[in-house]
């Protein structure tokens, strides 16, 4: 369920920013667009896509910092238990052997 999530958080992060890469494309393609009313909905796009920036480089840092505690408590679950940490990967291994051997 995990890994789903973090699929599905890791295609929203892509999507978002090519979503902001194409907006700042439209603003660069309508920059020649006259009149009051494009220059007050360039303005209000361009205060969106900053704050969208911001709220995505604040999401990846919230991701990162994440991933560094699961690290940490993997370390510190290897460290504390290493026979344990040895029976696991020696079962995994096992279990994508025996499926690679049924192909």
């Amino acid at each position: 369920m995990n890994a789903e999530l973090a699929g599905t958080r890791e295609k929203l992060i892509n999507d978002f920013k090519t979503v902001v890469a194409d907006t700042e494309e439209l603003l660069k393609a309508t920059a020649s667009a006259a009149g009051e009313q494009a220059n007050v909905a360039r303005s209000r796009v361009r205060e969106s896509l900053a704050d969208a920036k911001v709220r995505l480089a604040a999401a990846e840092d919230a991701a990162v910092e994440r991933a560094r505690d699961a690290v940490k408590a993997t370390e510190a679950f290897v460290h504390d238990h290493p026979w344990k940490a040895i029976s696991l990967a020696a079962c995994a291994g096992l279990i994508v052997g025996l499926l690679i051997a049924r192909r």
